[in-house]
């Protein structure tokens, strides 16, 4: 039992390592000086839409306020009965100014209906710089700047964005899936960065005409799940760069029950597994206090196990607040929730080894490795 605590011991103590080490790399991400864009070049938003979840009015005004000179917003959804398209006709009432373009359209080109939606706006976008962005992300005036600003490095060929959680309810489910994005995913995705990955996450692609045509454009990632990821790769392949935008905008945490919950986030882990194996199995070390917990078990309640889990929770709470004040966020997250957050995850982990069939949006697919063709 000693031999175990001692595992756990050392599992707990790497967890938490990687997470400050990770709340360091958020502190000097958003404290980075920001280079303007030398040409701010006219651009067309894609926003594929699929009906109204909460802060969805808000999250999709934010693109109608941004501070850019040149901008189109192309909306598509394939169901001419979704609830989503009054909201945007309010929306591009309160705007006349803006030019907008909808695409509803049901024609499918894959299995992915993101995809297929995108696909059958792509012809409205007018011009050549284009910016893929999902229906849940709340984004700054200038956001635009900062994503052209990357996209203008040389030899970038994709830019996407990290992003943190806004709770779109005041339930405990809801508080408990913006502690996972704001205090595991946001460090961990920059720490993974350091590491090496280059991970396209979907909230923000940025590319060229030019680039996604080059790749075998949006119909080269209409049947995989993790269509952000391979086109990614797709574009590493022919020898561009993958780069983040400098900023870190926010996406809705919709679901208020546990059921929810732990079906889009177990989604999330059983397309993470198929992608990243062997990185995926090693995650289990984040969950820092669970490893603490049970050294307490199998020290047999010894008080150094006690203190070693204190001093773990007291870390996880510090490097929260510490990431809480980096991004301008008011706290969410309280020493308990962090202890429920670390037993929820463990659970979707274990869970993810039971089967590669996730649930998006009532459509099942398989997670499938991502492999290029």
């Amino acid at each position: 039992m000693l031999v175990l605590a001692g595992i756990a011991t050392g599992c707990a103590v790497i967890g938490v390592v990687q997470q400050w080490l990770g709340t360091v790399l958020v502190q000097r991400f958003v404290s980075a000086p920001v280079a303007p864009p030398q040409a701010r070049a006219p651009v067309s938003v894609l926003k594929p839409l699929c009906g109204v979840e909460p802060l969805t009015e808000q999250a999709l005004e934010s693109f109608f306020l941004l501070d850019y000179p040149e901008y189109q917003l192309v909306f598509g959804v394939q169901n001419e009965a979704d609830p989503v398209l009054p909201l945007l006709a309010a929306l591009r009432a309160r705007h006349p100014a803006r030019e907008v373009a909808l695409v509803v359209d049901a024609t499918q080109h894959g299995t992915n209906r993101k995809i297929s939606n995108l696909i059958n706006m792509q012809a409205q976008a007018r011009h050549e710089l284009l910016c893929i962005s999902d229906a849940d992300i709340h984004v700054p005036p200038y956001f635009l700047d900062r994503v052209v600003a990357a996209l203008e490095a040389p030899g970038v060929g994709l830019v996407t964005s990290l992003y943190t959680a806004l709770p779109g309810t005041p339930a405990l489910a809801t508080m408990l899936g913006a502690n996972q994005i704001n205090y595991s995913f946001l460090p961990g995705a920059l720490l993974a960065r350091k590491l090496g990955r280059q991970d396209c996450l979907g909230v923000t692609m940025a590319l060229t005409k030019t680039v996604l045509a080059d790749v075998g454009g949006l119909q080269a990632v209409a049947n995989n799940l993790a269509d952000d990821q391979v086109l990614g790769r797709l574009v590493v392949a022919r020898g561009y760069k993958l780069t983040l935008a400098q900023l870190v905008p926010a996406t809705t945490v919709p679901e208020a029950d546990f059921e929810a919950l732990f079906r889009h986030e177990l989604r999330w882990a059983r397309t993470i597994r198929a992608l990243v194996p062997i990185p995926y199995a090693a995650s289990v070390l984040q969950t820092s206090l669970l490893w603490a917990a049970l050294a307490v078990l199998f020290a047999g309640g010894a008080a150094w196990a006690w203190a070693l889990l204190l001093a773990v929770l007291t870390v996880r709470t510090l490097a929260a607040r510490r990431i809480d004040t980096a991004l301008r966020m008011p706290p969410s997250s309280g020493p308990w929730l962090f202890l429920l957050r670390d037993s929820l995850s463990t659970l979707i982990y274990v869970a993810s080894f039971t089967g590669s069939r996730v649930d998006w949006r009532g459509q099942m697919m398989q997670a499938d490795p991502g492999k290029l063709r």
